[in-house]
């Protein structure tokens, strides 16, 4: 629960060094500083919030410059205290001594979930603050609405760190790519998973020990769910699409499907092939609407997606003007999400009292339904039931000799549903998706 304690009054930055140096300075230069400085409050003190505020702190004289004058983080708002560490000077648990500070120009979310970050965002925009956020959760669920609540204020309201970790992504498609029809977005969107995929192909893990692992080096959550089952990359390929095509997507209504039923021998199956098995989260452009899915592929060393490895992650953008591009980077870890933060709050101070979002409509994009989405299938059977899945899935390729008693057939295209048919009818081992 949120506790309200008596409001202080805190002012000056969590570095000593930037706050002497201005205490000292000659009259004109303070005055000339309160005329440029900017003050962030940043809300959360976690993983990514203590990232910003040392990326904010020791990078501060190039930010400040890239800003267009100071820049310092003025409140931390947290129900916990944290001894010894500077942010205790500037730490509250009350957020209206955020929102009632008339210095603060910009609010920084990075609590995660959806209450209170919905709401205190929200009264941050009402109340004239900028605001940007590293919650891809809150940005696809109320991403639309605080968009137009910040324009409705004059002010702005960014969200780069929500999808790819490191890589600017969004900032991309919303300024570089303007020119060009986007046709397809492609992506391992989740470090956590592409790190554990990455432990099983290379290491021989299995899926439970590469979890742990994972866990233990701090790439993954305590409860992973979000992660291993497909629920952040969804969420992160729907923001992302909503960008690229200007119109509303609920990430409720796509395919999702995670790691968590990927075998050690599948891996092996992929190595075979000269493949690899990642998690991607796509979004191709149709004439008869977009198809949208997370799900995990077989994907052969002739994508650039291939060698993606560890925590690391990269975004294929197909263009009708561009043609192909990808965007790589670090996708986990508090100081590369950090970082992508500091981009839009950089961007929120240069910018103040200008209006530079890209803002999608309420109308729903229109999406192929799952049944109707086309691919292709690697399939595991028991050498017992091999020509009935040739007959049955139709056959491209038999890979033979892998694991004793069994065998694999790798199908042409064909529909979801066709798929689902199928497999009522043929008793498999496991199947994954083929990239082509």
């Amino acid at each position: 629960m949120w506790h309200i304690r008596e409001k202080t009054e805190i002012t000056g930055s969590l570095n000593p060094k930037h706050k002497n140096s201005a205490d000292n300075a000659p009259e004109h230069t303070k005055k000339q500083e309160t005329n440029t400085m900017k003050y962030a409050a940043v809300l959360g003190y976690g993983t990514v919030g203590s990232g910003v505020v040392k990326v904010i702190n020791t990078n501060n004289e190039i930010i400040s410059k890239n800003a267009g004058g100071g820049l310092r983080v003025k409140h931390v708002l947290d129900l916990r205290t944290f001894p010894g560490d500077p942010v205790e000077e500037i730490l509250t648990d009350d957020f209206n001594t955020i929102l009632n500070d008339p210095e603060v120009d910009i609010v920084v979310e990075t609590m995660g979930g959806l209450h209170p970050a919905y709401e205190f965002t929200k009264a941050a925009l009402e109340a004239g603050k900028s605001a940007c956020t590293s919650n891809k959760e809150l940005v696809a669920e109320y991403g639309l609405e605080l968009l137009q609540t910040a324009k409705e204020h004059g002010v702005n309201y960014l969200f780069e760190a929500s999808c790819g970790g490191g890589i600017p992504i969004i900032r991309a498609l919303m300024n570089s790519l303007t020119g060009d029809e986007i046709l397809e977005i492609t992506g391992i969107l989740n470090g956590t998973t592409n790190y554990i995929m990455t432990q099983m192909t290379e290491n021989g893990t299995g899926f439970d020990e590469a979890l742990k692992d994972a866990q233990a080096k701090g790439f993954a959550e305590l409860h992973p769910e979000a992660d291993i089952e497909g629920y952040d990359p969804c969420r992160k390929i729907s923001i992302l699409s909503e960008i690229a095509y200007g119109k509303a997507v609920d990430y409720n209504d796509l395919h999702c499907e995670g790691i968590t039923k990927i075998q050690t021998e599948d891996i092996r199956y992929a190595a075979e092939l000269g493949s690899a098995i990642k998690l991607l989260a796509s979004s191709v452009k149709k004439e008869n609407g977009c198809e949208m899915m997370v799900s995990p592929y077989i994907v052969s060393q002739d994508s650039p997606l291939y060698a993606v490895k560890g925590v690391f992650n990269a975004v294929f953008v197909k263009g009708n003007m561009l043609g192909d591009a990808m965007f790589y980077g670090s996708g986990a870890g508090s100081l590369p999400t950090a970082s992508a933060v500091v981009g839009d709050v950089v961007d929120l101070a240069r910018n103040s009292g200008r209006n530079i979002m890209k803002i999608w409509e309420k109308e729903k994009l229109p999406l192929v339904p799952f049944e109707e989405i086309e691919n292709s299938f690697f399939v595991r059977v028991g050498t017992e039931n091999l020509e009935e899945a040739k007959k049955v899935f139709g056959c491209e390729k038999v890979i033979e000799g892998v694991i004793e008693g069994e065998a694999a057939v790798l199908t042409g295209v064909m529909k979801e549903g066709a798929f689902a048919a199928g497999l009522e009818k043929v008793p498999v081992r496991s199947f994954i998706r083929v990239k082509k």
